[in-house]
């Protein structure tokens, strides 16, 4: 059974104790560029660092783009207590006949190792099992990024192993190491953030 029913079109806000999860505006650009020019950040995925304001509202005009077409895409991680949009998470794809879905993410500097997209991914992971009726989320990170590792792990993910010149990016061909979960393998209730 195919669910196709606006679900990125009509993108619902979501809560964690931190973070609002919302679709992003074009008034997001210098937040967005704010984060998305550190090199650090570009470092392990497959967007180059914004070099201005310009790169950023290109691509928050691809992701409205995505919202109207339906198309999986991504929600603004918006910190609530200054409510400045520190980073990005979503679908990067979603194959409906197999139940199956991509997460991808990436967050502002001055917010690593404070458990931010742990909040994040638990909620989107939730997201996707409860509305999407999803049997298996996957995400991936480049082999030199065991934070994002760790990350996925602390959601309940399993790694899976290593998919070596998996995705071509920034002139080189990069491994990956993918993680997954089922919706067998969920929580119990209050142990996700």
């Amino acid at each position: 059974m195919l669910l196709r029913e606006g679900i990125f079109t009509r993108m619902p806000t979501l809560e964690t104790s931190r973070i609002t999860l919302r679709r992003m505006t074009m008034a997001d650009a210098q937040d967005v560029y704010r984060y998305s020019s550190d090199p650090e950040v570009a470092k392990y995925v497959l967007w180059d660092a914004h070099r201005n304001i310009q790169d950023s509202r290109a691509y928050i005009r691809y992701v409205q783009r995505q919202y109207r077409n339906d198309e999986p895409s991504s929600w603004g991680m918006i910190l609530r207590n200054t409510q400045h949009l520190i980073g990005t998470i979503g679908f990067m794809w979603w194959n409906q006949e197999n139940h199956s879905a991509e997460i991808g993410y990436s967050l502002a500097r001055p917010y690593w190792n404070q458990g931010m997209t742990t909040e994040a991914l638990a909620k989107v992971i939730e997201f996707g099992f409860d509305r999407m009726r999803l049997h298996r989320i996957e995400a991936q990170h480049c082999v030199e990024n065991g934070a994002s590792g760790r990350v996925m792990e602390k959601c309940g993910m399993t790694r899976e192993g290593v998919l070596r010149g998996r995705l071509y990016s920034k002139g080189a061909f990069m491994d990956v190491v993918l993680y997954a979960i089922l919706e067998s393998d969920r929580r119990p209730a209050g142990r996700n953030a």
